[in-house]
């Protein structure tokens, strides 16, 4: 049984795109939400999956162990281990620096205590590692 193959019917595109450097279809990002573009007829939760680094279920957990928390959608809980995975990234950069001045490579509660000290955005946590 041979399967047909249907051929574009618009002009095609060279391989190279306007920069001049190869598209690699894998790597393809929608501009409008900054994530890989989902494959037709995937569902969301499995995408979601794997993009995210922490385990979802944990996330859902500790989510509905705030009494104002009833329901909380897949796309709810992503969005709060996508926060939670950029907020601790940003957060083990800036403590690396302070680790990286005392020529360490391994990260210490006092850089953690230094960076959250030394950066407004941090100013909030002040007191919360006591």
């Amino acid at each position: 049984m041979a399967a047909a193959v249907a051929a574009p019917a618009g002009p095609v595109e060279s391989e190279l795109d306007r920069s001049g450097t190869e598209e690699d279809p894998r790597e393809a990002v929608s501009e409008e939400e900054g994530c890989p573009q989902q494959q037709a007829g995937a569902p969301s939760s499995a995408s979601h999956n794997r993009l995210a680094k922490l385990p979802l279920s944990r996330i859902k957990t500790l989510m509905k162990a705030d009494p104002d928390v009833t329901l909380a959608s897949q796309d709810s809980v992503f969005i709060i281990a996508k926060a939670t995975e950029l907020f601790v990234e940003t957060i083990a950069k800036d403590a690396l620096v302070y680790a990286q001045q005392g020529k360490r490579k391994t990260l210490q509660r006092k850089d953690l205590d230094n960076a959250i000290d030394a950066i407004d955005e941090f100013a909030f946590l002040e007191g919360t590692l006591d």
